[in-house]
């Protein structure tokens, strides 16, 4: 693979244990995502909704943290995803209570629905992570050049 597809995709510098950080962020995004929701700290404005906006909030701060520090492209998706299918866990085992189990869970796995918010994941993340990576130059360029002497 091409070094620079590799780093943009993967990050610049990958070792094992920076990886297991971003999986155990993900978990974490979609963890406090679904728990927000249930305990109706976020709402859903009611009607048809295709982008959760407050699981896009959270997927799009862990995107642009995900920039800014250089983890990957990849990485920004994930955590975008997460961020997502926490609102799809609380609609699918908390929004449809009328349903047994086994068909919340069918609703949970459905390939439409999950490849959906792949899609808004893979939008919302390189959007989230070409943000922070523009925070980031911003960040370099203010300490370099005018940064130090600011209080002058």
């Amino acid at each position: 693979m091409n070094p620079a597809l590799r780093s943009l995709l993967v990050g610049t510098k990958h070792p094992a244990a920076r990886r297991s950080l971003v999986v155990a962020g993900a978990v974490g995004v979609f963890a406090a995502t679904l728990a927000a929701y249930a305990l109706e700290l976020f709402a859903v404005s009611g009607g048809v909704v295709f982008i959760p906006s407050d699981a896009a909030t959270v997927g799009v701060i862990a995107g642009v943290w995900i920039g800014y520090a250089r983890r990957g492209l990849l990485a920004a998706w994930l955590v975008a995803y997460a961020a997502l299918l926490g609102y799809h866990a609380d609609h699918a085992f908390f929004g449809l209570s009328g349903r047994g189990f086994g068909d919340q869970f069918a609703y949970f796995v459905e390939l439409e629905g999950l490849v959906f918010l792949a899609v808004e994941a893979v939008v919302l993340g390189t959007l989230a992570f070409m943000l922070g990576g523009l925070l980031r130059l911003g960040v370099t360029l203010f300490q370099s050049h005018g940064g130090s002497d600011a209080g002058r």
